[in-house]
């Protein structure tokens, strides 16, 4: 590489990491990043900050049982580990032993730093260790936060449609807001600039699932100046390619999130019993700062973050750390395959799995990779005909997963998967039988684990953000879940097979009905469908696909809303907080239920769909889909 060696100034609590590009401050020994040099300004991060609140590692623990720590991780101990004119590798480690119990989180934590020589940026990545016999935790959290200063980044973007200027810390402070329905979510009532009266202003508006959260962050106008994350993988992070974390808010803060439990709650939170070992390596991400000469068009640094994010994700894995565990490529394996879809009602011969999710993920049932949340996954999407490659995967033994949009359920090859060091596995065609048992009736729905497809209201004119009107992701408004109540004000949600459209008549979420003493009731929608030639002695089967649900039950009835005893009951599901927290989807949850042809009439059915949970607003369903098959043909 070009340009300035790399250097390192070490001072009495302070370290510095410099290349003539970038100078990066850390205290010694905690290694927070307490300073950012970069094309001219003294620091990026918030210099009216405390030091030990500007760029730090962080995570959210409890002994079982107990409430939750928030800890901003200190190392004890200081390392070089690797100096020369071309790289510069720090380390600040935390070592645990039982005189810590109950004070810090047990577990070994070695904090990284990396500067490369020419790099406009910086790494970080930590390895996490849990030795056997220590004592049980929960981690419920765990992250790195970067705390920007506030009078240069005000712009900040995430994707091509979402990227915006955001209020200033202290427009979400007493006597410039209010406080909505949580603390998160605040209406601007007097902001700093005029433009955003009236907004609401919610941090989750800005969540992105695992795939596409690659890069992030902020733009300074004067000078023109950004700030990035760059995440090059997602095989450090929990719970699989559509889990949901946040990004960038108002601070203006940057999160590089690697665990939590939003958009999925305690199925998230990896729990640590009978003292079992565990070690993981979060990282390497990337830091990256970019300029633009004065007078160019600033927003122009978000499309070279987007190119510089290619570049990371091509380097993957990185060969430059050096921790001996994080494993570079000729110690990894690669796993590749096709696969197609066998569904007799839809079409005798096999089906390529256009678009396809495959992913390696540690041992389990079908679907229990959407749960996992210690140790590694490696996803890919199947092209046009379902071919695929998944590369670089670390040595270890798992189950090969999958599931195909357009087709209800999950995946699994039979057979555990192996990976060894420069092993190339080729399964060859692998072929996956969808949940069915005969031909379908009807069907409500695109069955995609998501349910953006459905009915999602405008929101409440009060409660508006400008930047999601005529958007595709318009539910990401808030106080939707009011609007039900609005637009059905006299009854229910009734949905007629072949009459009503999905897309218009079927609400996007089944949430509690406000009543006017603002307390709440459950719902019960219905489903009304004709069936004709009924036959008697055999079984039709119902599937329901629920894209989400928060402290919600289903309880299906059919022709009797008043049985005492539902056909089906989910019982208390789901913790996902998707309603609250503009989600479309969260855990997936699929449902068979057999509908005896004795309780069918000839003529008109109806379905009642039933959800009873309502002490607050944000209990509720998303569906994904719904399907009736008639009974099988023989």
């Amino acid at each position: 590489m070009s340009g300035t060696a790399v250097r390192l100034h070490i001072q009495d609590h302070h370290v510095v990491m410099d290349n003539g590009i970038v100078q990066v401050t850390l205290s010694n020994p905690d290694g927070i990043i307490t300073g950012i040099r970069y094309n001219g300004v003294d620091n990026l991060l918030e210099v009216l900050n405390k030091e030990t609140n500007r760029g730090y590692w962080d995570l959210v623990w409890n002994a079982p049982g107990s409430k939750g720590m928030f800890d901003v991780i200190k190392g004890t101990h200081f390392k070089v580990v690797v100096q020369n004119e071309e790289q510069l590798e720090l380390s600040f480690t935390r070592m645990w032993d039982h005189s810590l119990e109950g004070k810090f989180v047990p577990l070994n934590i070695d904090k990284r730093f990396i500067l490369l020589r020419g790099s406009s940026g910086f790494y970080s990545y930590g390895i996490y260790e849990h030795l056997n016999g220590w004592p049980d935790f929960d981690l419920g959290e765990t992250r790195i936060t970067f705390k920007l200063r506030k009078d240069k980044f005000q712009y900040m973007a995430m994707a091509d449609n979402r990227r915006r200027v955001l209020p200033y810390p202290e427009d979400r402070m007493p006597g410039r807001c209010q406080t909505l329905g949580y603390p998160e979510a605040v209406l601007l009532t007097n902001p700093k600039d005029p433009q955003l009266k009236g907004e609401v202003d919610d941090k989750y508006q800005y969540s992105c699932i695992n795939m596409d959260n690659r890069v992030h962050g902020w733009i300074s106008f004067n000078p023109p100046v950004g700030f990035w994350q760059i995440t090059p993988s997602d095989e450090f992070r929990s719970g699989g390619p559509l889990k949901q974390n946040l990004t960038s808010h108002v601070g203006p803060t940057t999160l590089a999130m690697f665990l939590s439990g939003h958009y999925a709650g305690q199925d998230l939170v990896p729990k640590f019993r009978g003292g079992e070992p565990w070690k993981k390596v979060f990282g390497p991400v990337y830091i990256y700062l970019n300029s633009a000469a004065v007078g160019d068009d600033p927003h122009w640094l978000w499309e070279d973050a987007k190119i510089q994010m290619m570049n990371e994700v091509q380097s993957w894995p990185y060969s430059f750390p050096a921790s001996e565990d994080f494993l570079k490529s000729d110690q990894r394996g690669h796993v590749s395959g096709r696969l197609l879809v066998l569904d007799r009602y839809i079409c005798m011969d096999l089906i390529s799995a256009n678009g396809a999710y495959v992913g390696l993920a540690p041992p389990g049932d079908a679907g229990s990779w959407q749960r996992e949340c210690k140790d590694y996954q490696f996803w890919t999407r199947a092209d046009e005909n379902g071919f695929f490659t998944i590369r670089n995967v670390r040595p270890g033994d798992y189950n090969l997963f999958a599931w195909v949009p357009g087709f209800v359920g999950d995946y699994k090859f039979g057979d555990l998967m192996k990976i060894t060091s420069g092993c190339y596995n080729e399964l060859g065609e692998l072929v996956y039988e969808p949940p069915r048992d005969g031909p379908t009736l009807w069907e409500i729905g695109i069955p995609d684990r998501s349910a953006a497809e459905f009915y999602v209201p405008d929101p409440n004119p009060q409660y508006i953000n400008k930047h999601f009107i005529n958007h595709p992701d318009r539910f990401r408004q808030y106080g939707l879940w009011d609007r039900y109540t609005e637009l059905y004000p006299d009854g229910d949600l009734v949905y007629t097979v072949g009459v009503s459209d999905y897309r218009k008549d079927w609400f996007y979420a089944q949430a509690p009905r406000k009543k006017e003493d603002n307390s709440h009731q459950g719902t019960t929608w219905q489903i009304k469908f004709e069936v004709s030639n009924v036959v008697r002695g055999s079984t039709y089967k119902l599937r329901v696909a629920i894209a989400s649900a928060t402290l919600a039950e289903l309880q299906i009835r059919i022709n009797d809303p008043n049985a005492r005893r539902p056909l089906f009951t989910s019982g208390l599901i789901g913790r996902d907080n998707s309603i609250a927290r503009h989600g479309i989807h969260g855990i997936y949850w699929l449902y068979h239920v057999d509908i005896p042809g004795s309780v069918l009439n000839d003529g008109t059915n109806t379905l009642y769909f039933t959800q009873p949970r309502c002490t607050s607003p944000f209990q509720g369903i998303m569906y994904d889909y719904i399907r009736l098959e008639g009974p099988p043909c023989l």
